[in-house]
């Protein structure tokens, strides 16, 4: 998608909100409104928005994975699954 062509106003929203929500829904596009000549506003389809969410928890997962291993916060998944097992014993 070419952001330059999902540009509108805020004015042109107001008068084609239904056309602008139903194609934006059937393509899932985003589009970018516009107030007096600045970008104020981010229309998006719901699951490119969903899809969007998801992706930065990963990468927010992702980050705070590399900072727990250069800080050395860490056990090796034996030890993991040894503790795990020990944890169900003793609730059963």
């Amino acid at each position: 998608m070419k952001y330059s062509q999902a540009i509108k106003s805020i004015s042109y929203l107001k008068a084609h909100a239904s056309e602008l929500i139903r194609n934006i829904s059937s393509n899932q596009e985003t589009l970018i409104i516009t107030q007096n000549g600045e970008a104020k506003a981010v229309v998006q389809d719901i699951r490119i928005y969903e899809q969007t969410q998801d992706s930065l928890a990963l990468l927010k997962m992702l980050a705070q994975s590399s900072t727990n291993l250069n800080k050395g916060n860490f056990k090796p998944v034996t030890k993991s699954f040894s503790d795990l097992k020990k944890r169900i014993k003793e609730n059963h």
